[in-house]
C-alpha cells in the first residue's frame, strides 16, 4: 500500500497540472515578441512545491522512511524492468514537432520553439548536473551517488510543459498530451531502482521551472538572435544526463 501511495503522489502532479493547464487557458494574457516581458509569478508556485518537497525528502526522517518503504516494495512485487523511461522523457517534445507536421499550428513557428526548447535544456542541464554532484545521493540500487534529482523526469516534465504551453490556446486535450509520458517517466525510474520518490518530484519540478523560465527568456534571446548580422545561423545546444549525452541543432535562415 505505501508503494501505491508513492505513485498516486506522482499522479497527483499531473493532476494539479491537469487544473493548471485549464486555467492558464482562460487567465494568460498573450506575449508577444517585442513587447516588454511582465513574469507571472504564480506559474512557479507548482514548480516551487515539488522541488520543496524534494530537497525536504534528502533530511526528512518521514519521507526518507517513505524512500526505503517504496524500494522495499518494489523489491517484494519484483516488477518487470523495462527501459522504456529512457525514451519517453523525450516524446511530449516530439510530439510539439509531430502535430505541427500534421498541420496542427502551435503558439510559435519552428524556429522560435526549437530556440525556446533548447533553452529550456540549457537550463535544465545547468540545474541538474551540478546538483547531482552536490548532492551526492546514492541510488536505490547503489549504482553511483548521482540520484538527486532524476535527470530522466526533469527532461520529461521540461518536455511536457513544452508542449502545454505550445498548445494550450489552440486545443487543451493536445496540449495536455504529453503529461501522461512524463508521468511515466518519473514512475519507471523508482520501479526501475534508479532514483527515490523524492528524485522524482524534484525533477517534475525542476522541469517545469527550466521550461518556464525559457518561455520568459525568449523575447531576450529573440531579440539577441534576430540582432545578428549573418543571414545564416546555427545554434548548438547540449542534452545531457548522467547516463547519456547528446546535442540539438538549431538551424536559422
Amino acid at each position: 500500500m505505501k508503494l501505491l501511495k508513492s505513485l498516486l503522489a506522482l499522479l497527483c502532479c499531473s493532476a494539479i497540472l491537469h487544473g493548471q493547464a485549464k486555467t492558464d487557458s482562460v487567465t494568460e494574457r498573450p506575449v508577444y515578441k517585442d513587447a516588454v516581458y511582465r513574469p507571472e509569478y504564480k506559474k512557479l508556485i507548482i514548480p516551487t512545491v515539488l522541488i520543496g518537497y524534494g530537497v525536504v525528502s534528502l533530511t526528512s526522517d518521514a519521507l526518507k522512511d517513505l524512500n526505503r518503504s517504496t524500494k522495499y516494495e518494489i523489491g517484494e512485487h519484483q516488477p518487470r524492468q523495462i527501459k522504456l523511461d529512457n525514451y519517453t522523457q523525450y516524446l511530449p517534445a516530439a510530439l510539439v514537432y509531430g502535430y505541427n507536421l500534421a498541420g496542427m499550428k502551435g503558439k510559435h513557428s519552428l524556429r522560435d520553439r526549437t530556440v525556446i526548447y533548447g533553452t529550456s535544456q540549457l537550463i535544465a542541464a545547468a540545474i541538474v548536473l551540478p546538483l547531482k554532484h552536490a548532492v551526492k545521493e546514492e541510488r536505490p540500487d547503489g549504482s553511483n551517488s548521482l540520484s538527486f534529482p532524476s535527470g530522466h523526469t526533469t527532461t520529461a516534465f521540461s518536455s511536457a510543459q513544452f508542449l502545454f504551453r505550445e498548445y494550450k490556446d489552440e486545443n487543451i486535450w493536445l496540449a495536455i498530451s504529453g503529461y501522461p509520458f512524463a508521468v511515466f517517466t518519473g514512475v519507471y525510474r523508482t520501479l526501475n531502482d534508479k532514483h527515490w520518490v523524492g528524485d522524482v518530484v524534484a525533477g517534475a519540478g525542476f522541469g517545469i521551472l527550466s521550461t518556464e523560465l525559457a518561455y520568459w527568456l525568449f523575447p531576450v534571446i529573440n531579440r539577441m538572435l534576430a540582432g545578428k548580422k549573418a543571414a545564416h545561423m546555427a545554434l548548438l545546444h547540449p542534452l545531457a544526463t548522467p547516463e547519456a549525452l547528446g546535442a540539438g541543432v538549431i538551424l536559422h535562415f
